[in-house]
């Protein structure tokens, strides 16, 4: 593979080429442009600079940065009631854990799968008599 050289490439950027617009049924020039492969690269990323900061704009200093998500901006009152949702979620979801535990237990009771104790192994305090 043939390397690039530097000169080379900047030689490319910098090459001339027109563009012209023509009328289809006339075959008249309507607009002509004279432009590099620079030139439209230059454009392109200007644009791209002026639209991202005019979208910036929008959002800093228009009421929409209260839509974002996670910006931190918003009304106290809607925050303290995000955060009694949470938290009212997050009891609920234990609840549902802890019922749901007990209806398996249950239904493993009755259905008799309980394992064998074994009392034998049970540490069991020794009852202490009383001969006085």
């Amino acid at each position: 593979m043939a390397k690039l050289d530097a000169n080379s490439t900047l030689k490319r950027l910098r090459n001339r080429y027109r563009l012209v617009v023509m009328n289809e049924d006339t075959y008249e020039e309507v607009v002509k442009f004279k432009l590099s492969r620079l030139s439209v690269y230059i454009f392109l990323s200007t644009v791209f600079v002026i639209l991202t900061g005019l979208i910036i704009a929008l959002l800093v200093f228009t009421p929409l940065k209260y839509y974002l998500p996670g910006t931190g901006y918003g009304n106290i009152k809607q925050r303290r009631q995000f955060e009694a949702l949470t938290y009212r979620t997050d009891s609920l979801e234990k609840q549902l854990k802890y019922k749901e535990k007990y209806y398996n237990d249950l239904h493993k009771v009755l259905k008799g799968d309980l394992p064998v104790l074994d009392t034998n192994k049970l540490d069991l305090p020794k009852a202490e008599t009383m001969n006085e």
